[in-house]
């Protein structure tokens, strides 16, 4: 397809998604004005009957998880779709030696940088953490904290040391990664299907609200969401930034 073919149906999606954005903003209540009613009954009944201080994590993970279930696996085919497309150009090159896709053709970071790179990772990872094992009582969730987790690695990469990167996460964990908390979230689902007779329907104990295992099942299932999230995340960069490796790699022979 030539550039302006690709400019003509860039121009066509995006001004037909801004009408659908214009028109759904426009059909937005006043501030205020909320007139839901199936809000208004998660609100009642989200900490009563599910434990869950944050009804948002309580509504992804619990009364709408297989609507999550679709979401989790449209990110899990388009990050495969990548790696399908990446790989086979890849396949196609021939690969420049070791020494010619050294770390420092992504270099250039300063000496600062890298000092910085040295704090975020560990303290990018804890929070992502945190976030993770904390969505059922505080805002957050596996899919806030899966993306959190993936940019500790990734500031490895912005430090120009795009090889230690792959040092920390590498391809093979974090395409395991990404396929266990795939199958780990339909497990969930199975395990009330199993356990109680209804697909994603609670089948572990409740705890006392506000605490951290205090909302059975959600507690797992956004740990394996987050572990998901995070893992297709980090695919995604790693196989850009090989791509991009090579591409310089061979423009330099």
């Amino acid at each position: 397809m030539s550039r302006t073919a690709r400019l003509l149906l860039f121009g066509i999606g995006a001004a037909g998604f801004g009408v659908v954005l214009v028109c759904g903003l426009a059909g937005l209540p006043a501030f205020g004005h909320y007139h839901g009613v199936y809000g208004r009954v998660l609100d009642g009944i989200g900490v009563t009957e599910r434990h869950a201080t944050d009804l948002v994590t309580a509504v992804n993970f619990d009364f709408r998880a297989f609507d999550t279930l679709g979401e989790e696996f449209i990110l899990f085919a388009s990050v495969l779709g990548v790696v399908l497309i990446l790989r086979q150009l890849r396949g196609e090159r021939e690969r420049p030696h070791q020494e010619e896709a050294d770390e420092h053709q992504l270099a250039g970071a300063s000496e600062a940088l890298r000092a910085l790179a040295l704090v975020l990772v560990p303290s990018l990872l804890a929070v992502g953490v945190y976030i993770v094992v904390h969505g059922q009582i505080t805002p957050g969730g596996g899919f806030q904290g899966g993306v959190i987790l993936a940019t500790g690695p990734l500031a490895v990469f912005l430090a120009g040391r795009y090889l230690r990167m792959r040092i920390i996460a590498p391809h093979t964990v974090v395409e395991i990664g990404d396929a266990v908390g795939a199958i780990g979230y339909g497990l969930v689902g199975l395990g009330g299907l199993v356990f109680v007779g209804i697909f994603f329907k609670n089948f572990l104990p409740l705890g006392i609200p506000g605490h951290l295992l205090s909302a059975g099942q959600i507690d797992v299932a956004s740990v394996a969401v987050g572990l998901e999230v995070s893992g297709a995340f980090l695919v995604a960069w790693s196989e850009f930034l090989d791509q991009a490796i090579l591409v310089r790699g061979t423009g330099d022979r």
